[in-house]
């Protein structure tokens, strides 16, 4: 079964969808493609405000409380905290897609990577320079490198999926992210989101009727 999962990198709700995704794509039967939305990119970016950090924390808690998913003080500080931040999933994105070019299954281990630094390591994961940290942390010298200066074929490519990522919610009807859509035998649908903070044992047997 194929499986397309929609997500952004600023995304808390797809943090903590990551155990469950993650624990799927060990199982057999299932094949997983990440394809960024671009929710936090580009125009989608905007400013960390007051009323955005206490809306953003509240909703963090009810997905800790969902998940299990750790957010810890130093995210509250560090990143909710302070006003010169943006929610821009801009670099992430970019760099997710540096290394879907050069490392492909090592792209969602950078992912939960990318998103461990912000909820847990209280980093701003917006920030370029903390996104090519960790590149460097996991060993990625050539997503690393191209990243740090994106070619055509990078830049193209990542325009590429998140046209794709987009094209994918407006025809499934998703109304934000993470979103899975399930393909078996052509016959593709949107999979409950409520799943995906299920356990990794109810996703996969709703994928597989029983």
């Amino acid at each position: 079964m194929h499986l397309s999962y929609l997500f952004d990198p600023l995304c808390g709700w797809c943090y903590g969808a990551a155990p469950v995704i993650g624990g799927l794509m060990q199982r057999s039967g299932f094949a997983v493609e990440l394809i960024p939305t671009g929710l936090f990119a580009g125009e989608g970016a905007f400013p960390i405000s007051d009323g955005f950090a206490a809306h953003a924390w509240d909703a963090d808690q009810r997905i800790a409380r969902l998940s299990g998913q750790p957010f810890s003080e130093a995210y509250r500080r560090n990143v909710l905290g302070n006003r010169r931040s943006r929610v821009n999933s801009g670099p992430a994105t970019l760099a997710l897609t540096a290394v879907r070019l050069t490392a492909p299954e090592r792209e969602f281990d950078t992912l939960h990577a990318i998103q461990r630094a912000r909820y847990e390591g209280g980093r701003d994961n917006g920030d370029a320079a903390v996104v090519a940290d960790v590149l460097d942390a996991f060993a990625l010298g050539d997503a690393a490198r191209r990243f740090s200066s994106p070619d055509d074929e990078l830049l193209s490519a990542n325009r590429a999926r998140i046209a794709e990522g987009r094209a994918a919610m407006q025809r499934f009807g998703a109304r934000g992210v993470p979103a899975l859509v399930a393909a078996e035998q052509d016959d593709p649908r949107l999979v409950d989101s409520s799943l995906l903070y299920s356990g990794v044992d109810a996703l996969a047997g709703a994928l597989n009727g029983s």
